[in-house]
């Protein structure tokens, strides 16, 4: 089966955890197989189109997509990173930010990722 890397692919943790976009076509589901990635995180209010073309990739974990793989994508991939790596709200939202540019969008998007640091520091 062809592959083709979705939009706005990346890895945050190779070979653990990377964002996207939304997947559209078969082949970008084909590029997730290929690279070790078998479940997905749909973070937008519809699954993605063809997502069961694909039986041996779950929907839910590991590779996080929103529509176009910015504001809720960039969000959860920094909170990743606050509880992974035991860093700061800010230092996650730098990282992503300079891993994946333009991601986490507005300021309450930003909120949400230092709330998240408070909430789960030891």
């Amino acid at each position: 089966m062809a592959s083709a890397q979705p939009p706005n692919f990346s890895w945050v943790d190779p070979g653990k955890v990377a964002g996207l976009a939304m997947p559209r076509m078969t082949a970008h589901y084909q590029y997730l197989l290929n690279n070790g990635i078998k479940h997905l995180v749909t973070l937008s209010e519809r699954k993605p189109p063809y997502h069961d073309t694909c039986p041996d990739l779950t929907l839910h974990a590991v590779a996080v997509h929103c529509l176009h793989g910015f504001g809720r994508t960039g969000t959860m991939l920094a909170c990743y990173l606050v509880k992974s790596r035991k860093i700061t709200g800010i230092d996650a939202i730098n990282e992503i930010r300079s891993i994946r540019r333009g991601s986490i969008e507005t300021r309450e998007q930003e909120q949400m990722v230092v709330q998240f640091y408070q909430q789960n520091k030891v």
